[in-house]
């Protein structure tokens, strides 16, 4: 029988799956088993322990009484609902931080690889503005973007290509010094001998061969790993016929976009004129 391995450290909602399983087996018993003492479905028991339905508190407070432990569980459920990011997404993290090639496009904002600290708080302090997020999922996101950046730090240093949009420059976000910092950086991140930073610009129009934000990884053993998102999930591909595609539409946009000489010269004419 196949089973899902799930791994605890890339989500809250991974975690509380594992340690359902892990005490279940040790008890010896069948999801089945386990769901008539919780008062629930089998099925739905599955579906918890790989990830693919997220636990409630009352479904928690059920185990926790059928297993014995506590509020374990409980307490668990809530990390897994006050979670900042959005499912799939802490997959595609830990998969980025083992990835020999990142190529990035970002559309509106700087991504997140290349975001200053002062940028993503400004980012998420707006998003708790709009009561999109708590303050505390606002701390979670930018902590976890330097944690992304610090996991890139390793050697060999990944090769990482990032081509933004025009608009991701150009929308103010913050302060002056804010916005001079972030420049500053891109064009630190631009000198880097393991980096290409281009710049697709407003002009390319319907050459734009991607309208929302996408990445490609590739992977130590070569293969290749796509990630895109909605406003509420992340999806992950792995298979080479659907990503191949991606890659050539990617190859497709650096031809399109500002050589790096070119998008340099940009950010820093922008950059005066924030000052």
């Amino acid at each position: 029988m196949n089973r899902r391995e799930l791994d605890p450290e890339s989500s809250p909602s991974a975690r509380f799956g594992q340690l359902l399983r892990t005490l279940r087996d040790e008890r010896g018993w069948t999801q089945d088993e386990l769901a008539a003492r919780a008062g629930c479905s089998g099925a739905h028991i599955s579906a918890v322990e790989t990830g693919r339905r997220s636990p409630t508190r009352r479904f928690a407070a059920s185990v926790d009484r059928a297993l014995g432990t506590g509020d374990r569980f409980e307490r668990l459920s809530q990390a897994v609902r006050h979670t900042a990011l959005i499912e799939g997404f802490p997959e595609y993290v830990a998969l980025e931080a083992q990835a020999t090639e990142i190529r990035l496009y970002e559309v509106g904002v700087i991504p997140g690889l290349l975001q200053t600290p002062e940028y993503a708080a400004t980012l998420e302090a707006d998003a708790v503005r709009r009561e999109a997020i708590t303050p505390e999922q606002a701390d979670e996101r930018v902590e976890l973007v330097v944690r992304r950046q610090n996991s890139l730090a390793r050697s060999p240093s990944p090769l990482i290509t990032a081509v933004l949009d025009e608009g991701c420059i150009r929308r103010p976000m913050g302060a002056p010094s804010a916005m001079d910092a972030q420049f500053a950086r891109l064009l630190e991140f631009a000198e880097r001998p393991n980096t290409v930073l281009q710049v697709a610009p407003f002009s390319m129009g319907a050459r734009r061969p991607f309208s929302l934000p996408i990445t490609v990884l590739t992977m130590p053993d070569r293969s290749l790993v796509s990630y895109a998102e909605s406003a509420h999930r992340g999806h992950l591909e792995r298979e080479s016929a659907s990503v191949l595609p991606i890659l050539a539409a990617y190859h497709q946009l650096q031809a399109e976009a500002h050589s790096q000489a070119a998008s340099v010269a940009l950010i820093e004419r922008l950059r005066k004129g924030f000052k």
